[in-house]
């Protein structure tokens, strides 16, 4: 007899007829097989089970494409870093200028180097170098996307890494590179020790001044044998290994010397760390400043200037100091011979000429000139003048930016205010935005000065002959930023580099270059009128130290900055200026002018037949006498 258990199995089975029936509402019930509704389009391809399954594909292939390039990929001979060519350097017409690129190199063994040395470096740039496999897969990732989105080099590689591409392979930034660098420096992890590869690393980096090796680098940089090194001074050289034409002491910027500083603290912080340094010891330490460098034979003159600025031009628009060392390439300046030569003369008159006397000799060695001269329709360097001499005065007067502006500064502030009001702006014009339109126009704005209404005021910034030179070329050229720019082009082989365009965005209103190029003639016409036989719009000023001394004016055709400052001849410190006014500096900026003009019909601005070329709404017109005031 069957019981109740019995007969409720045999109604619920499958096959029985008497399946309960489906009491939902008709408009929900579901015909039977179709419990699940069915994925159409993109989703059929996307369930969990099938993107595990893409993964581990994804996976597979890649551990498989690796296996492949580790096999094939050999450690190759070294490079030819040690059979590198001169630089050619030439002027605008063609005419050899100067070669350089001889290669500054002692190789020494890894128990020369100071331990503590040794751990500066290490600390440095790869604080795991000792127990890492030789790569850093982030880093090299990071390397690769950034390389492939144009974003330029990226750090976080390996000290093994590093080592690779500067005894094994090149310089250049490509993804081919980078992956030969990340195979071959798992091979060379494998078959050397760890102090061979920092042996190697510490010979083959490049640190400025065209010193390879840590035995160039000590002998360049503090003038003894890198067996005396002391773990300050390695710091400094592991940290300038990072930037080294940035971070070399004797021409760095006030902000790359608190960014140098700060980086040499990092690298000690980083040894305290790691145990490699007592902290009482680290307390006790003290930066050390390296010695003037010694210029390479053969840029005595102005030679070494001009090399100087179109390697950092060069540098800054992405080809590596590393590149440039090696040699073989030929670098065209903008530098026009005829002007060039013009401008050597009248600086030296200037400075020299007329030291008749003992004191008056004392004043000369006291005084420094910069000067620079562009061309404001493109912003090509026409000519550059450094310093008396490269290989006497290292540091170029026509790019250092450590003396303040002074009053050749105001015009800024004037535009500033000029474009709050063709903006309607009655409450703009103030200190943030008078450093926008500064750093708008070209100048470095993160040195100071920029803080007050008075150091705005009294133009306290720091800015050098070269930017000012922009600046100016900028007001000429109806507001658009004008980049002063000395390289014309640069070729090795099949590769070529240059700096970017030197006419940028708009900087200024066109309206408000116009009204400040006006200004400008008014205020150009009370020092320069008794010289000057064309058309000139400038500014000249003391600064309010009293160290610098500064005219920077422009005709239709021509902008010059030149300024004098006060420097002493043996410690090559700012000292007041002796003997040297805005009238001083103006006939400089005179007679250079009409000289480098000669020949050169006289136009006026705007390239129109007379002054009317320049009209001047009333209610822009600022007030002569709050001209040099924050607003």
């Amino acid at each position: 007899m069957a019981g109740p258990l019995t007969a409720l199995r045999v109604r619920f089975t499958p096959d029985s007829e008497q399946t309960p029936r489906d009491t939902r509402p008709p408009g929900r019930r579901r015909a039977r097989g179709h419990g699940r509704r069915k994925r159409t389009g993109i989703r059929r391809f996307f369930t969990w089970r099938k993107l595990v399954a893409y993964v581990l594909t994804l996976c597979a292939l890649l551990i498989g494409a690796f296996t492949v390039l580790y096999y094939s990929i050999d450690i190759p001979r070294a490079n030819a870093q040690a059979k590198a060519q001169s630089n050619v350097y030439k002027y605008g017409d063609g005419t050899i200028l100067a070669r350089t690129g001889e290669i500054n190199r002692e190789m020494v063994t890894l128990g020369r180097v100071p331990t503590g040395v040794q751990h500066a470096f290490v600390a440095a740039e790869n604080k795991s170098f000792y127990k890492d496999s030789g790569v850093d897969p982030m880093g090299i990732l990071r390397g690769l996307v950034n390389t492939a989105t144009g974003k330029g080099t990226q750090g976080g590689s390996t000290i093994t890494q590093q080592y690779v591409k500067n005894y094994y392979l090149s310089q250049e930034q490509t993804a081919t590179r980078k992956i030969k660098e990340l195979v071959i420096s798992l091979k060379v992890d494998q078959r050397n020790s760890k102090e061979d590869i920092l042996a190697g690393y510490l010979n083959t980096s490049y640190f400025g001044r065209v010193a390879y090796g840590i035995q160039a680098a000590a002998r360049a940089y503090y003038d003894k044998d890198v067996d005396d090194l002391t773990v300050e001074e390695g710091a400094y050289l592991a940290a300038l290994v990072q930037a080294p034409s940035q971070y070399d002491w004797a021409v760095a910027s006030p902000t790359a010397r608190r960014l140098v500083k700060r980086r040499w603290n990092y690298v000690l912080d980083n040894m305290v760390d790691m145990r490699w340094l007592d902290p009482d010891q680290r307390k006790g330490m003290r930066f050390p400043a390296p010695v003037a460098p010694e210029p390479a034979p053969g840029l005595g003159g102005q030679a070494g200037y001009l090399v100087d600025a179109a390697r950092n031009e060069l540098i800054a628009s992405g080809v590596s100091e590393q590149e440039l060392a090696a040699g073989g390439w030929t670098i065209t300046l903008n530098v026009d011979p005829d002007k060039q030569r013009t401008l050597e003369k009248t600086m030296r008159q200037g400075l020299d000429g007329a030291a008749k006397g003992k004191q008056a000799r004392a004043d000369a060695a006291a005084t420094q000139g910069g000067a620079v001269s562009v061309d404001p329709e493109n912003g090509r360097i026409l000519a550059l003048y450094g310093g008396r001499d490269y290989t006497r005065h290292y540091l170029s007067n026509a790019t250092r930016g450590d003396y303040q502006v002074g009053a050749v500064f105001e015009p800024v502030t004037t535009a500033t205010a000029m474009d709050a009001k063709m903006r309607n702006e009655r409450a703009a014009g103030g200190l943030p935005e008078v450093k926008r339109t500064a750093g708008a126009l070209g100048m470095d704005t993160d040195g100071g000065g920029f803080d007050t209404k008075e150091s705005v005021g009294l133009g306290l910034m720091g800015s050098s002959p070269l930017r000012m030179a922009g600046v100016y070329a900028s007001f000429g050229h109806q507001g658009k930023r004008v980049t002063p720019s000395i390289v014309k082009s640069a070729r090795r082989g099949d590769e070529t580099a240059g700096p970017p365009k030197a006419v940028g965005d708009q900087a200024i209103h066109p309206t408000t270059a116009r009204l400040i190029t006006q200004n400008l003639v008014d205020d150009a016409a009370a020092t320069t009128a008794r010289a000057t036989k064309r058309p000139t719009a400038g500014k000249g000023g003391v600064s309010d130290d009293k160290r610098a001394a500064w005219f920077v004016g422009y005709t239709p055709d021509l902008v010059t900055a030149i300024a004098l400052f006060g420097e002493d001849a043996e410690k090559r410190k700012q000292i007041p200026l002796r003997n040297a006014g805005v009238q001083r500096v103006a006939d400089l900026w005179s007679e250079y002018t009409e000289k480098a003009l000669r020949g050169v019909p006289a136009t006026w601005f705007d390239r129109g037949p007379g002054p009317g070329t320049l009209p001047v709404p009333d209610q822009m017109v600022p007030e002569r006498s709050a001209g040099s005031e924050v607003p």
